[in-house]
């Protein structure tokens, strides 16, 4: 093939070693030149770390200094690793091993095992799902579907951070990790698991890094093969490594620091699957004399889209943060981040859809165009848009709304409810369409709270809180629907929304966005409770979210959109507020905490669709420190979460039996009776009378003349008889 016939997809082989460094910048060039000690490589998002150091290895073998059976180069993913081998070969360096840690491991652990243990290798179990579901059983644990998914990702987690069965329960609570079940539980069901997989002699992935470990720490002379046979190791991204990959790494380095590590603190997003950046910042510690190398060249992204990435990290706090990389732009200057903020969530989606659709039309190919959100559930209202506008698109990482297990079994109930009509005593205490989809849906999962940590436990919830705010929608635009009706509306929903199979607009969550890029990025729904989310209370939580929105900013090469609504739907209070992420940073905003008074002014551009009207009654304020409530929460309770609470502990639980006994006499779940939002507001006011009573938010007229008696007697420190019903349950 000669020059005129090569394409940037099939370039010529470097004809010599010094013609591999033509074409890099001066830090890529020291990162490819430096071949002796340790090297560590701090590589912000778009920099070139991948071509500096698929250079580096190639440099090295073209100059005779490395051979390429001694490298063994380790990233996460089989798709960077095979883009790692492709990028070698062209540079004339195929002879290089560049592999996952598992698939290394697992190499190994296939070559050695007879040697070491004798006989074969144990069967690897791909999906240990089943296992998992086994050992639950045996403990006579029941687990759904979701629990099941979840108690195994516990069970991944507190191998690859190398803990056992019986020190979990101390290490989620030293940890403050969220379990998904009780930790003793967990416990229990890890350590059955463990004991099924000896009894038939089978493995996991896991246990493939875990053997591999245990025989290079018991077996030198094993150890010492594989260190003969690797003399040179290159780890790609450093910051998502685990303590048990660490262990490995150590054992196959020895004594030796023929080491380059390549990383970004500042993308570490994987921390509930045991990543750590603490390998990376504490690499020069443990290599004092280690070269480091920083780029800061960023080749993707205009100035533009680099200026906002710079600036989200600059208000990060933390260690990570203390060693961001401030990124330099080497584009042409693009167009300056559009803000808009829409009046809802279907305004948002359809406006999405719109500057889409006119991207398209203006040449930037489908593909080359990414929606980026928080959750999965969160795709459904921007498939319908999509679909809507005749852009075809693709979902990345997760399942179509309609297709998703809790959705389908979800529709399956409501069906089963809207053909029972008013025999079902479910629907009895429920007055309309909404009200009667939240009972239905409650007994599938859905809570008027979101479950506490991530996993498939919420995202459950988050779709079954989609369909929630679904039939909320389509009461309002259709006063005196039925069940019928809307069960009908969901089977046409589903049917729209068949996407043709062709290239389209990606759709994903923005952890799946990690490594890749678009021309164009759309970052939605960037309010509070979703940028961050709700559950990330603490500052390394609140941190990694930060994190995960430059991650989403950094995905963008041109175009970046950043949009949020006010309300969750059309005619909707216009209660939310943009992402704190986004303070001091879209034009307009003012310092943490503020907000615009003209509501979106500045620079910020509105986005189409119906505007909240409201009448000119003054905001509601904060009666701790005066401030501006936005928050339905807050509201609520006429203070700001962060402000100190007065309320009586002692009352509020007593509220909270109260309760609990009255929705399990009505047959309905807790928060039909109130919710905990309310409960608070009611212990912090401690109401004498029925006047007082119904002046707290979420106290109506009808749950007064329902409840309102026990409530107040209780404030009273009056007990009141389980058993005893109010004047509408008794006629």
């Amino acid at each position: 093939m000669t020059a005129a016939t090569h394409s940037s997809l099939f370039p010529q082989v470097p004809e010599s070693a010094d013609a591999v460094l033509d074409g890099l910048d001066p830090e890529q060039r020291e990162v490819a030149t430096a071949l002796h000690g340790p090297v560590c490589v701090l590589a912000g998002a778009g920099t070139g770390k991948t071509r500096a150091i698929t250079h580096r290895i190639a440099y090295g073998v073209r100059a005779g200094i490395l051979q390429p059976t001694s490298v063994l180069a380790v990233t996460f993913t089989n798709r960077a690793a095979g883009e790692m081998r492709g990028r070698l070969r062209q540079l004339g360096a195929g002879g290089v091993q560049a592999r996952t840690f598992h698939s290394a491991a697992l190499r190994q652990l296939q070559y050695f095992w007879p040697k070491a243990v004798g006989g074969d290798l144990p069967r690897l179990v791909e999906r240990k799902v089943q296992l998992v579901a086994e050992a639950a059983a045996r403990c006579r644990i029941r687990l759904d579907r979701n629990e099941l998914r979840d108690v195994t990702s516990e069970i991944e987690w507190s191998k690859v951070t190398q803990t056992v069965p019986a020190d979990y329960p101390a290490v989620v609570a030293k940890t403050q990790r969220d379990a998904p079940r009780d930790p003793a539980e967990i416990s229990q069901i890890y350590a059955m698991y463990e004991q099924l997989k000896r009894d038939r002699s089978v493995i996991d992935f896991e246990d493939v890094l875990l053997l591999t470990v245990a025989i290079l720490q018991d077996r030198h002379d094993i150890a010492d093969h594989v260190r003969r046979q690797y003399q040179h190791f290159v780890v790609d991204e450093y910051q998502d490594v685990s303590p048990l990959q660490q262990r490995l790494l150590d054992l196959w380095l020895g004594d030796r620091d023929t080491l380059c590590v390549v990383g970004d603190a500042s993308q570490t997003i994987y921390s509930f699957t045991g990543a750590t950046p603490d390998h990376l910042l504490n690499f020069r510690t443990r290599h004092p004399n280690a070269t480091v190398v920083k780029l800061v060249r960023d080749y993707r992204s205009t100035p533009q889209v680099v200026h906002l990435a710079n600036g989200l990290l600059g208000q990060a706090r933390g260690r990570a943060a203390e060693h961001r990389l401030e990124l330099v732009s080497q584009r042409e200057p693009g167009p300056e981040p559009v803000y808009t903020e829409y009046a809802d969530e279907p305004a948002e989606a359809e406006g999405t859809a719109r500057r889409i659709r006119d991207l398209i039309a203006a040449g930037v190919p489908a593909g080359e165009i990414a929606v980026l959100y928080r959750v999965n559930s969160q795709s459904e209202v921007y498939e319908q848009a999509l679909a809507d506008a005749g852009v075809p698109y693709q979902l990345r990482g997760a399942e179509r709304f309609f297709e998703r297990a809790e959705v389908r079994e979800a529709g399956v109930a409501l069906r089963g409810a809207a053909r029972a009509g008013g025999n079902d005593s479910l629907l009895d205490d429920a007055e309309g369409l909404s009200a009667e989809v939240r009972a239905v849906l409650s007994t599938k999962g859905w809570t008027t709270e979101p479950p506490a940590g991530s996993g498939a436990v919420r995202d459950r919830w988050e779709s079954l809180a989609a369909l929630v705010r679904l039939a909320e929608d389509f009461e309002q635009a259709k006063p005196g629907a039925t069940l019928s009706d809307l069960v009908a509306e969901l089977d046409e929903r589903a049917a729209a929304q068949h996407a043709p199979t062709v290239q389209g607009v990606t759709l994903a969550s923005l952890h799946s966005a990690k490594g890749l890029e678009w021309d164009a990025v759309f970052l939605v729904g960037l309010t509070e409770g979703m940028m961050p989310i709700t559950y990330a209370k603490t500052d390394e939580q609140i941190e990694e979210e930060r994190r995960l929105l430059y991650v989403g900013v950094t995905r963008a090469r041109l175009n970046l959109s950043l949009s949020w609504s006010l309300s969750r739907s059309p005619g909707g209070r216009a209660g939310r507020r943009p992402s704190r992420f986004l303070n001091g940073l879209r034009p307009g905003s003012v310092a943490l905490g503020a907000r615009n008074a003209a509501g979106g002014g500045g620079g910020i551009e509105r986005g189409l669709g119906p505007v909240a009207r409201r009448g000119t009654r003054g905001p509601a304020r904060c009666r701790v420190c005066g401030k501006t409530l936005t928050d339905a929460g807050e509201m609520k309770l006429m203070r700001c979460d962060d402000c100190p609470s007065d309320m009586d502990e002692a009352l509020y639980e007593r509220l909270r039996d109260w309760r609990a006994v009255r929705a399990k006499e009505i047959g309905q779940p807790a928060f039909c009776v109130f919710t905990d939002k309310t409960l608070m507001a009611i212990a912090e006011a401690v109401p004498g009378s029925a006047g007082e009573l119904a002046g707290i938010s979420g106290v109506g007229a009808r749950k007064l003349d329902r409840f309102g008696t026990a409530v107040l007697a209780i404030c009273a420190g009056e007990t009141v008889e389980e058993g005893v019903g109010d004047a509408v349950d008794e006629v």
